[in-house]
């Protein structure tokens, strides 16, 4: 996941959101939040398979990756993957927390 791509979809979310005429009903939010989430966990996939096929191509010789590229991509992969889990962490809490509150 690029940061220019990420910040472009930020951009492009907040011009959404200020234009919108009518307010968007709980399905289309839903809707929204889960492709949302979709595609960060594609990407995140992404970075992953990245990083394993640079790591491959490094320990066979390929000689147009170097060992510094093959560790970019892996810690990019590696801060990727743990801001997945550590959104995932506040999503089961705001369930937890919404699942004991008194009706």
């Amino acid at each position: 996941m690029k940061v220019g791509e990420m910040q472009s979809q930020m951009a492009t979310m907040r011009l959404e959101a200020q234009s919108a005429q009518r307010p968007a009903t709980a399905q289309q939010v839903g809707q929204d939040f889960g492709q949302m989430l979709s595609q960060a966990v594609n990407n995140v996939n992404s970075l992953q398979q990245q990083s394993s096929t640079m790591q491959t191509r490094f320990d066979q010789g390929d000689r147009t990756v170097s060992l510094s590229d093959v560790m970019i991509a892996r810690n990019k992969s590696s801060v990727a993957f743990e801001a997945t889990i550590e959104v995932r962490n506040k999503l089961v809490e705001a369930y937890k927390e919404l699942m004991s509150m008194p009706v």
